[in-house]
């Protein structure tokens, strides 16, 4: 089943993955607290705004973190700086830059990850965001409301690499991201 990018989250673990058919030559970036899909160097030019865009960004203060299908990531993240709860961040992101405007309505996704946990999404016909207090997934496409999904990695590493192969189609790069004492441990599994 084709289910597009989705994201993973639970109240100390969260995870994302970029799935695409019409551009699979992408990759996750690490360029620190921000994590970013990109075209390989091999992809094809493209003037698809939304091929490229920040999936993980990992916040100091408050300690949280954003995942998300695009742009949106960083407004969210924004709102959480200004000391905004997670759910408005979470809330205010989703619905300023609402769905995106390609060929299929594509719905943006989102999750923060913190003291509290929220996922959410925003459709063409819908604003959903819920506390999560078990891992829960949203995804683009067929799955497109928050639902319970079973997932327990004990590393960030473990994360991705479970996101990368969970049974969906056409994975293209992920994102494992775990809360510890110190902060947030990421990984990225290709």
């Amino acid at each position: 089943m084709y289910i597009g990018r989705f994201v993973i989250v639970g109240p100390d673990v969260a995870a994302y993955r970029v799935s695409s058919r019409s551009f699979p030559n992408r990759q996750i970036l690490d360029r620190g607290d921000t994590l970013t899909v990109a075209p390989t160097p091999d992809a094809p030019e493209t003037e698809n705004p939304y091929v490229e865009y920040n999936c993980v960004r990992v916040l100091a203060d408050p300690a949280s973190a954003v995942l998300g299908n695009g742009s949106h990531v960083d407004p969210i993240a924004e709102k959480l700086d200004l000391g905004y709860p997670p759910r408005d961040a979470l809330v205010s992101g989703l619905f300023a830059l609402d769905y995106e405007k390609d060929d299929y309505d594509t719905p943006r996704i989102a999750g923060v990850v913190g003291e509290d946990a929220y996922i959410g999404i925003v459709r063409r016909d819908a604003l959903i965001v819920e506390q999560v207090s078990e891992p829960t997934l949203v995804a683009t496409y067929e799955k497109d409301r928050p639902e319970s999904y079973p997932f327990d990695p004990a590393s960030a590493e473990e994360a991705a690499a479970a996101a990368l192969n969970a049974e969906f189609e056409h994975p293209v790069a992920a994102a494992g991201l775990v809360r510890t004492d110190d902060g947030y441990e990421v990984a990225i599994k290709d």
